[in-house]
């Protein structure tokens, strides 16, 4: 069995292969010189550690060693050819397979601007590049933010805890336009403003240059930010190259079916890399960039590259740390057409989306610290069984969402 990319996803689909008895040889391929580790922290705890961190590895090398799992890190693939089963690597070594999983990830979307590639506009995908932002995050720095969406501001977060001064320019009218209720994204809003980052939305960036005193950044509506370091996080594209020149469907990203089989039979993609469809919401393709599916789908792919012929049927659920607020979002908001709110306390509520006939899609709730957690989940479990559950129970605080569950 042979992996390509050795982030979480591809890690866990490694390890999963062993816990499900597969004695084969497996073969993890990643072209980072670090062992798989996990990605959250890079905008958070790597930002604010006292010291230079290491990356949070998902296994370390004798761990991978004692389940017989070959780790291969620097290392690209450039190549597939289907007909001999077998992966090129840029230093010229060939790797056979029995079945393939691609778990290539995303990449940050790139700033099409003249300027975007100065030494003073940065992207955050890896640890190396977390370091390097790290390293502008300091008392009387200033630090630019291009993109209002997690990633932008959990490193907005992290700057103003390290003493940096932050700008946050986002093209958008709000922040969190995609995928999060515009009540909480107003919370999230104010709770910066709070601990000093200027939010700039409805901004666009005419241009870029650096001079001397930084990088100088032109909006449209005629001001000038001038900041010590860019971060530009605009989204992310999913890695498909590998799969596109080997001929494999594309369709926002590696085309798979419910159980992450490419149009190759042989050929497995999970993660950020892939799009599938999802039952629960009428077998809508969907690509999601998250650490639960990331993990979710590994484990998955594994299981059915050995055979076991599983559909995925997770509910996706995302998360984001920012100061001492927690987010979390369970479902796909946008596929309802009502909301129900209810409130937990002062700063914490959750708003439940139903469709049009009272099914469960979503929820998403906020608070300091995990006090929408427990729920949260419990809605996930609501979702997963296709509930519609009375929306004034879902209103009402004092009503256990357990007890909803259990009806």
């Amino acid at each position: 069995m042979l992996i390509v990319g050795a982030g979480e996803c591809g890690a866990r689909a490694a390890l999963a292969l062993r816990e499900h008895g597969y004695d084969g040889p497996v073969t993890l391929v990643g072209e980072e010189p670090h062992l798989p580790y996990e990605r959250p922290p890079l905008s958070k705890d790597a930002m604010v550690a006292e010291s230079d961190p290491l990356p949070k590895l998902v296994a370390d090398r004798d761990h991978f060693a004692s389940r017989h799992i070959e780790c291969v890190t620097g290392a690209k693939a450039i190549s597939i050819d289907r007909a001999a089963r077998r992966v090129t690597l840029a230093d010229g070594r060939n790797l056979p397979y029995e079945k393939l999983l691609v778990a290539t990830g995303a990449v940050p979307r790139r700033l099409a601007m003249p300027g975007a590639d100065s030494a003073r506009c940065a992207y955050l995908r890896t640890h190396d590049d977390a370091l390097r932002i790290r390293g502008a995050l300091r008392a009387g720095s200033h630090v630019a933010i291009l993109g209002g969406g997690f990633i932008g501001l959990e490193i907005a977060a992290s700057a103003r805890k390290r003493g940096a001064s932050v700008t946050v320019i986002e093209a958008l009218p709000r922040i969190l336009t995609r995928g999060v209720p515009e009540a909480i994204a107003q919370v999230v809003d104010a709770r910066h403003r709070r601990e000093g980052v200027t939010l700039a939305c409805g901004k666009a960036v005419l241009a870029l240059h650096e001079a001397a005193s930084g990088i100088e950044i032109a909006l449209a509506d005629g001001r000038n930010v001038v900041a010590d370091l860019l971060v530009i996080g605009i989204g992310a594209v999913p890695v498909t190259d590998l799969g596109q020149t080997a001929g494999l469907a594309i369709e926002n990203g590696i085309a798979v079916d419910a159980q992450l089989r490419t149009s190759d039979p042989d050929i497995y993609a999970a993660g950020d890399c892939c799009s599938f469809p999802l039952a629960i919401y009428g077998g809508r393709r969907v690509r999601l960039e998250s650490w639960r599916n990331a993990l979710d789908q590994g484990q998955l792919a594994a299981r059915n590259m050995l055979g076991a012929g599983e559909s995925a049927a997770a509910v996706p659920w995302f998360w984001s740390d920012q100061y001492d607020l927690t987010l979390q979002i369970a479902g796909l908001p946008d596929e309802g057409a009502q909301s129900v709110r209810r409130d937990l306390s002062e700063d914490a509520f959750i708003l439940f989306h139903l469709t049009g006939d009272g099914r469960l899609v979503a929820a998403s709730g906020i608070a300091r610290g995990n006090a929408v957690a427990k729920d949260i989940r419990l809605a996930e479990m609501l979702i997963a069984k296709g509930a519609k559950p009375d929306p004034a129970a879902l209103a009402q605080p004092d009503v256990k969402l357990k007890s909803l569950l259990a009806a």
